[in-house]
């Protein structure tokens, strides 16, 4: 029985479902939003790291054409 509440704590908790929202999930359906829902943090958890660490593929590098220009941007006197 506890199990099943962990199951309704972690959807309210992480996926802002209600109390009644999920009891009222039929038990395959609320095993499968469950284990879904482990894997995006799962995932999300990962690309953080990965972003942290610096060494991701999809790190950005600013040039001449995506760099703002600072003058364009400086308070007008």
């Amino acid at each position: 029985m506890e199990n099943i509440y962990e199951q309704f704590f972690f959807l309210k908790y992480s996926g802002g479902w209600s109390f009644t929202e999920a009891y009222n999930l039929p038990v395959g359906l609320r095993k499968w939003f469950v284990e879904r829902l482990v894997q995006q943090i799962k995932q999300e958890n990962e690309a953080i790291e990965e972003a942290s660490k610096g060494g991701g593929s999809k790190s950005q590098t600013l040039t001449a054409y995506n760099n703002p220009d600072a003058r364009a941007q400086a308070p007008k006197k």
